[in-house]
């Protein structure tokens, strides 16, 4: 892979990321909810299932998926189904007040917070179509594409784990600006408002003509 190809794409890659999509929203949600250091585990969770979607076009299993009628909506389907579940939780998120006597903030386990990364990501066949229909015009077919397929990935991976870092620090700050359960509740029903129309938006996604 050329500078210059790899270069377009790592510019590419950062108007990927920064493009507001579902998990975008579960990693400010997260931080909002866990703070930064322990609400980042969802980012890590969001990259493995990158990983994988990467790994499942290099395969060339992605143009199956992409023209499956039945893959393609089990996984979407899914995917809106636990979208929709992660509003309702957030929309019955207690508040509590947050003064210098306040309780410390809800504690989330690393494991569950990477899982639920996980299953945001994995759960949108969106983006797997979306991965086959950018990665192949960067690649040099007169070169190893794995190794192109393996520089690609790691470029993705490192853009999005910042991009999605300073959506977890920017709603961790938030956090300290909500002094009153009445503030945390319209926040947190804000956020179960994104995640049902992040829902909303992937039931539209139609899968590509065969």
């Amino acid at each position: 892979m050329s500078f210059e190809a790899w270069l377009a794409f790592f510019v590419a890659s950062w108007v990927i990321s920064l493009s507001p999509g579902a998990g975008a929203i579960a990693s400010m949600s997260c931080g909002l909810q866990y703070g930064f250091w322990r609400g980042y585990w969802n980012a890590v969770g969001l990259q493995i299932a990158l990983v994988l979607q990467i790994a499942v076009v290099a395969a060339g299993l992605g143009a199956v998926l992409a023209t499956s009628e039945l893959a393609f909506g089990l996984i979407k389907w899914f995917g809106v189904a636990y979208l929709l579940w992660l509003a309702w939780k957030q929309w019955q998120a207690l508040p509590q007040a947050l003064d210098d006597s306040a309780a410390p903030r809800p504690i989330g386990r690393p494991l569950s917070l990477v899982l639920r990364g996980f299953v945001v990501n994995a759960s949108n066949p969106k983006a797997i179509v979306f991965i086959l229909a950018v990665l192949p015009q960067f690649l040099d077919p007169t070169k190893p594409l794995l190794l192109q397929y393996v520089e690609m990935g790691a470029t993705m991976v490192v853009v999005d784990l910042l991009v999605m870092g300073g959506y977890t620090g920017l709603a961790a700050r938030v956090l300290r600006l909500l002094r009153t359960p009445r503030q945390q509740r319209l926040v947190n029903r804000s956020f179960a408002t994104m995640f049902a129309g992040a829902a909303a938006l992937l039931a539209t996604v139609k899968r590509a003509a065969a």
